[in-house]
């Protein structure tokens, strides 16, 4: 009986522990999937491999993803991480068009 009590401390901080730690986990995957949501054709997306690239087609699991003037390719919509938004894009262009001038 005394050694039970002893665990208890241990039990009670591991319950707690697993408990935050799902919480997080069911977020992310809320976050994930309220991207793959809001997708729409004409976004501008970053890959999970780092590519930029501008929505054109979507279905249920695949997205096409324009990635040069011309140039689509079919992705997983899985493959999505995150949307670059309007200010971000500026900045990404002004960085390429810097690039092209050199």
């Amino acid at each position: 009986m005394n050694s039970m009590v002893a665990f208890l401390p241990l039990l009670i901080v591991m319950g707690a522990f697993m408990f935050f730690a799902s919480r997080r986990q069911k977020r992310a995957m809320q976050a994930t999937i309220d991207l793959h949501e809001s997708l729409r054709v004409g976004d501008r997306v970053h890959t999970t491999s780092g590519l930029a690239a501008t929505i054109t087609g979507i279905t249920d699991d695949d997205v096409d993803l324009e990635i040069a003037p011309g140039v689509v390719t079919t992705w997983m919509k899985l493959a999505i991480r995150d949307k670059i938004e309007p200010e971000d894009f500026a900045a990404e262009a002004a960085v390429e068009q810097a690039t092209e001038d050199a």
